[in-house]
């Protein structure tokens, strides 16, 4: 399909020409009755249409922001393409988010409508849209349960749904956006703790999935099949996960939850996994869990294909005549096993949203399943490299994508360049200035380029986390939260690359001479401490909350060289210190 897309002016046009070619074929596949069931192209697009013309009937209109909040399922991208095609700008939010999180986005955006898709989910964002001045409607998928009086119009999905069965030639309307419109904004944090908007356009998007057709395409691309588990709302998922697959004329099949997830990878029998390395390191740690609890022989066998298939990776394919001949038997017995469970057809696995830990990748590439890391960030659409299925690197992110420039900065820092490039930040034309520069947009990350122009991620410039499930996390936000506690003067939570924070607090020194003089100068502070950290955690997302801590052995200071100057904690200083306690904590 690479030869079509130079010719489609915006992904909404790209998807209507699909939904014409494959017409009747499976698209969007979702759980009813606990057996999976297809909608197919022309369905898919019939509803789009009709929510389209219903959002317009609602009074929308082109440059709109409409937000949706919703977990991954078909009705998801109905949505996505109906606020599109409606000429407005969609608005994707995660189902995590606190209400307060949920209130910042509808007005900064200036959002007119919000689409919802559960009632759970409604109890956060209703109330957000009742207080956001600029929000008039709000359309759920389910009936939520509303006991007070709203200031906006609540609709249900089927009424817009019925509201758009007559109208305009939505798809003929759609012919004359341009590819340098902007499609959505979706927000990441930023070092300020506040979302900021990243505003990316068709053109952006239709680059990505050019370039992800370009890197995959020696994988032999034709009936694809994906399985949806990211939230749509990362763009690592929209792009990759969502607008590729309407690309190749992909079925999509949406996965039910985390703990489903392997069972619902055999029922979809994916060839493609677009994912997280967090994804990848809980599937590690169940497969060994699994191999633990089988013992035996069949453990041995296990460890023995892993090591054979290591040493056969990263010695360019080349093992001893004897070590073959096991090899061999091992695929048989052990890695065709593995691949079966995963549903027997998967081309790659590919990683992105983090750094992915070598070792993962070489285990999963020693059972025979090919892992292909990436690189990028929601202010490039987000795809910027990815490595090759004829040359893995592991411990790189591979080479760019086609027509992406990238070079390395005089202080290391990746630069890049292309229409994958963001159009700016939402209502910030001073950072949007700060980021991008003549082009080129920086990324706030440290690297080097190989000889065969592979990228190599070494270190972040900017002071942001970045979970192993791809959320962008602002340190500063959470610590600063902390320390409004009376018990703590100062935190530094950690975990980049981690399932979830942990951190240092430093009690305050009046609380804590008092908290002992009341309970005696043995007794537990680190449970004292507990109690604030519990109270702090109710008001954040679950990406945020501090799940374990340290009381850290002296307060940070200048003189132990654990501040700066100008009292910014030096968190390289204290990971020194503390380093081997705070990994302890993920034990």
């Amino acid at each position: 399909m690479t030869e079509n897309i130079t010719i489609w002016p915006n992904l909404v046009t790209m998807f209507f020409s699909q939904a014409e070619r494959l017409a009747d074929k499976p698209f969007l596949w979702a759980k009813n009755g606990g057996v999976y069931e297809p909608l197919s192209w022309r369905e898919t697009a019939s509803r789009v249409v009709q929510l389209a013309r219903g959002l317009r009937a609602l009074g929308v209109v082109a440059g709109d922001r409409i937000v949706l909040v919703s977990e991954n399922r078909p009705e998801w991208l109905i949505a996505d393409m109906a606020i599109m095609a409606s000429g407005a700008i969609s608005v994707p939010a995660y189902t995590t988010n606190t209400e307060a999180d949920h209130l910042h986005i509808l007005e900064n955006s200036g959002a007119k409508g919000v689409i919802v898709s559960t009632r759970r989910l409604a109890e956060k964002l209703i109330p957000a849209a009742h207080r956001a001045d600029e929000t008039h409607f709000v359309v759920a998928i389910e009936p939520p349960e509303i006991a007070q009086h709203l200031t906006l119009d609540l609709h249900a999905w089927d009424d817009v749904l019925a509201s758009g069965e007559n109208g305009g030639d939505i798809a003929a309307d759609a012919e004359k956006f341009q590819r340098t419109d902007t499609a959505c904004i979706i927000y990441t944090s930023g070092t300020g703790g506040a979302p900021k908007g990243v505003m990316l356009h068709h053109g952006a998007i239709l680059h990505n999935c050019e370039g992800a057709d370009d890197a995959l395409r020696e994988l032999g691309l034709g009936h694809e099949v994906f399985l949806s588990f990211l939230p749509l709302s990362h763009s690592y998922e929209h792009s990759p996960g969502q607008f590729f697959p309407i690309l190749i004329g992909a079925d999509i099949y949406y996965a039910e939850s985390a703990e489903l997830l392997i069972t619902n990878m055999g029922q979809a029998r994916p060839s493609i996994m677009v994912s997280v390395p967090r994804l990848y390191e809980l599937m590690r740690t169940r497969i060994l869990a699994g191999v633990r609890k089988q013992g035996g022989l069949r453990e041995k066998m296990f460890h023995k294909t892993v090591a054979l298939g290591r040493k056969r990776h990263l010695g360019g394919g080349s093992l001893g005549f004897g070590e073959a001949i096991v090899d061999a038997i091992l695929d048989k017995l052990v890695r065709a096993k593995v691949r079966a469970r995963f549903g027997g057809r998967l081309k790659a696995m590919v990683s992105g949203g983090a750094p992915l830990n070598p070792d993962i990748g070489l285990f999963f590439t020693a059972l025979g399943l090919r892992v292909l890391q990436g690189y990028g960030q929601t202010e490039s659409a987000p795809v910027v490299s990815v490595n090759r299925p004829g040359k893995v690197k592991m411990h790189t992110v591979g080479p760019p994508l086609i027509n992406t420039e990238v070079r390395i900065a005089e202080d290391g820092e990746i630069l890049i360049r292309g229409e994958l490039v963001m159009q700016g930040y939402w209502r910030d034309p001073e950072l949007s200035a700060q980021t991008v520069k003549d082009g080129w947009l920086h990324t706030g990350d440290i690297g080097v380029i190989d000889a065969d122009g592979y990228i190599q991620i070494t270190d972040r410039k900017k002071d942001i986390i970045v979970n192993s499930g791809g959320d962008n996390i602002s340190p500063q936000r959470v610590e600063g939260i902390l320390t409004l506690e009376p018990e703590i003067a100062q935190a530094m939570v950690y975990g980049d690359q981690k399932p979830h924070l942990v951190g240092i607090l430093i009690p305050d020194a009046e609380w804590l001479k008092g908290w002992k003089a009341a309970n005696g100068p043995d007794a537990d502070v680190h449970g004292a401490l507990s109690a604030a950290v519990d109270r702090v955690n109710k008001d954040l997302s679950n990406i945020e909350k501090v799940r374990r801590f340290i009381v850290g052995d002296e307060a940070f200071s200048i003189d132990n060289e654990q501040m700066t100057p100008t009292l910014k904690v030096r968190r390289h200083k204290i990971t020194e210190v503390y380093g081997e306690r705070l990994e302890g904590l993920y034990g």
